[in-house]
């Protein structure tokens, strides 16, 4: 269901659902909510107690965990950008190994679990040029 105005939500839900079907039952697919998107001073105390509580600046929108693999997606509409936050926590995943993937459609992620030789129920598709 497509809705107004959030394009990247939109976006979101779809990949949870495509990735729900790809892959086998036993994934983890798993949406970190790390901003509050309430303005003014309740919001900003929301935000400083989940950071608190462990959340991180830049944490990709989507971690995939499946068969001994972690991958994170982060999704953004045809013309949204990393924010320095976002290239940060990418860098770092990266650095320690683990699979990152900026998804910008459903052939993006489902390209991303065939780049990162994730195990789907799906025909393997060619594999796809570097961006």
């Amino acid at each position: 269901m497509m809705r107004r105005g959030t394009p990247e939500a939109d976006l979101q839900r779809a990949v949870v659902h495509a990735l729900r079907i790809a892959l086998p039952r036993s994934a983890i697919i798993h949406h970190c909510a790390n901003e509050v998107t309430e303005a003014g001073p309740r919001g900003a105390k929301r935000q400083a107690i989940l950071v608190g509580m462990g959340v991180h600046a830049g944490f990709a929108d989507l971690m995939v965990l499946s068969d001994g693999r972690v991958l994170f997606l982060e999704l953004k509409a045809p013309k949204g950008r990393l924010r320095p936050e976002q290239e940060a926590f990418r860098d770092a995943v990266q650095a320690q190994g683990f699979g990152w993937a900026l998804v910008r459609s459903l052939d993006d992620a489902l390209g991303a679990l065939a780049d990162h030789d994730f195990t789907t129920r799906i025909a393997p598709s060619p594999r796809r040029p570097a961006p």
